[in-house]
């Protein structure tokens, strides 16, 4: 797990451009803190930001192999789980290898398979190889988007990072947004249309997909998508090739040089997860180490609402005490979570999910302390339909993103320029359609299906990314790597096609999941009604980060104050925002989120120097 930087001229010597590489590369340092190199030729920079999780002897990077007298040179985020096939692969052609990093078997590939190699891999990964016999760079990333990968073109000249900051720290890249940008924060915010960067002239390689570069300029290519095509397994053949996909994945994501756990809520995913997990550290003699994380006060504080329906506390003692696993508990301090908002904010180098990430940032960086790598359930509600939305009458027959409410609502914050400016309606209703002409359809599907397939298509390309960078973004600002075995490219193909009457077995979130775990994990875990990840409902968090956004209104210098009215935010204020709640945004953002969120658009204004154009 590391972080990756670089760029490429063909009009420029880049060969004594050390100062500037070093610079990039010097913003990663969080995402891998163990080592750090560069490489410089004449038309390529390379950086590199090392986290040791695999081969800490072998796997220094940038990675280095020879064809004949050119150089072939690879720097790489990520891990790959079929590792050992593809090395025993490639050994069979004739291929030897100095390290038993992942690194190089990736460049290997490459050499071997040119750009194509890309779909041999079963990981997560966003890498660059620099090609000397074909005079080109070659950036990747893995079918899912679970690695970053940020990029823009500027002069002539490609220049990429694992993170925005990265990129911001060269200095032919300046820190601007206009209309679209704009409209990502107030309109899509905190979610983020895949592609793009928010940043003015900043993109992102799309999940599934890579890109070449040559002295003609950039080419992009996708190199996978879901496909759609008839289900033809019965349910008991469904449950079991479910069964089978998660548990290799949840098995192969095992691997580890370092320390080892799994994030447990106590929920269906998690639980899942762990379970396979700790199966198999079992017969190697060992016991899973699991963390879960709660708030001071929540004890007292939590109500049930439709979204978060029960607190996670008692089951995760439940399934730690029936798992027999390691258990340690995190408990995050509210003034400290409100704190934490400047680092997440950081960490995303955008306005995100308020507490919902400063939480999870405070939680990974404590469990870093016992453990390098984690396992989460993450994704397992995209893939299979957990969210209340998928349920809703209202939702489903809606013509937009059904976590993106109240829009209307939130415009009459903005002023109005800013609202003539960023075209809101206008905007949502454009993303929403290219995402619809997106989706793979399937000949013959009924209209009701043809309906769910859509609404899995918008959640798994364009909601999950959220939460796929939160969850990169704020473990790796920690040091720190989290897998996510729901993600394993095999059982999402598999699910994808899955009918929604079988994913939603006796009528509930999730059901074909709840149906394939019986007689593995706890009957009581597969009866429970699905919980969010738990956020905070102590008083202290809303009231701190309200105080903040009054102090940031009544600042005339705040940079914030040149896109809200004023007197808007301050009737918000007044009113405790309590018209937002339970959620204006997702399942977890209410009263409490639009306030950090605000301060964390003003924080990111100012602290990034960002000049709207």
């Amino acid at each position: 797990m590391c972080g990756i930087t670089g760029w490429v001229n063909f009009d420029m010597d880049l060969s004594l451009q050390n100062e500037i590489i070093e610079k990039m590369t010097d913003t990663l340092k969080k995402r891998g803190p163990d080592g750090s190199g560069i490489w410089l030729s004449k038309h390529c920079a390379l950086g590199h930001r090392r986290l040791i999780v695999i081969d800490p002897e072998g796997g220094s990077q940038p990675m280095i192999k020879k064809y004949g007298e050119k150089n072939f040179v690879i720097i790489h985020n990520g891990e790959l789980y079929n590792m050992d096939e593809l090395k025993n692969e490639l050994i069979s052609l004739g291929y030897t290898f100095k390290t038993r990093s992942d690194t190089e078997i990736i460049l290997t590939s490459y050499i071997e398979w040119g750009p194509l190699c890309v779909k041999k891999f079963n990981g997560i990964f966003a890498f660059a190889i620099w090609d000397e016999v074909q005079n080109r760079l070659f950036i990747a990333r893995d079918h899912l988007g679970i690695k970053p990968l940020f990029y823009t073109i500027k002069n002539g000249a490609l220049i990429f990072g694992s993170e925005i900051k990265a990129i911001l720290a060269h200095p032919h890249v300046k820190p601007e947004i206009d209309s679209q940008g704009l409209a990502e924060i107030f309109v899509m915010g905190p979610s983020r249309t895949p592609g793009c960067g928010v940043f003015k002239d900043i993109k992102e390689l799309k999940a599934g997909h890579y890109l070449i570069f040559t002295k003609n300029g950039a080419n992009i290519s996708k190199y996978w998508s879901l496909q759609s095509l008839p289900h033809e397994d019965d349910l008991g053949k469904t449950g079991e090739k479910i069964r089978y996909l998660l548990k290799d994945s949840s098995v192969r994501q095992l691997v580890s040089d370092v320390p080892l756990c799994s994030l447990l809520s106590g929920g269906l995913d998690s639980t899942a997860v762990s379970f396979f997990a700790n199966e198999e550290l079992k017969q190697k003699g060992q016991k899973l180490i699991t963390y879960s994380v709660d708030y001071v006060g929540n004890d007292k504080y939590f109500t049930p609402n439709e979204f978060q329906p029960n607190s996670d506390a008692d089951w995760v003692k439940f399934v730690a005490n029936k798992l027999d696993t390691n258990h340690n508990y995190v408990f995050i301090d509210n003034e400290e979570l409100a704190h934490a908002l400047k680092p997440a904010l950081y960490a995303r180098d955008l306005p995100g999910m308020a507490d919902i990430d400063s939480s999870l940032y405070l939680f990974l960086k404590e469990v870093k302390k016992g453990a390098t790598v984690a396992l989460s359930g993450e994704g397992a509600d995209e893939v299979f339909g957990g969210y209340p939305w998928f349920r809703n009458k209202e939702a489903i027959e809606s013509h937009t993103f059904p976590w993106i409410r109240m829009v209307n609502e939130r415009m009459k914050l903005l002023l109005p320029e800013v609202v003539k400016y960023i075209r809101p309606i206008e905007y949502l209703n454009d993303r929403y359609n290219e995402a619809l002409n997106e989706v793979p359809k399937l000949n013959g599907e009924d209209p009701y299906n043809a309906r769910m397939r859509e609404m899995f298509y918008l959640n798994i390309t364009r909601f999950m990314p959220m939460l796929l960078d939160r969850m990169d973004r704020m473990s790796m600002a920690v040091g720190f790597e989290a897998r996510v075995p729901f993600l394993d490219y095999r059982l999402v193909e598999y699910v994808w096609n899955i009918p929604w009457e079988m994913k939603n077995l006796n009528g509930r979130e999730k059901g074909i999941l709840r149906y394939a775990l019986k007689g593995y994990i706890p009957e009581e875990v597969i009866e429970r009604k699905k919980s969010p990840y738990p956020k905070t409902h102590n008083p202290v968090f809303k009231n701190i980060v309200k105080e903040w956004l009054k102090q940031i209104i009544d600042d005339s210098t705040s940079p914030l104050l040149q896109l809200v009215d004023k007197k808007a935010i301050a009737e918000l204020i007044e009113t405790d925002a309590k018209a937002y709640d339970p959620a204006w945004f997702s399942q977890l953002m209410g009263s409490p989120q639009l306030f950090a969120y605000l301060v964390q658009i003003n924080m990111w204004l100012k602290d990034y120097k960002i000049s709207i154009v």
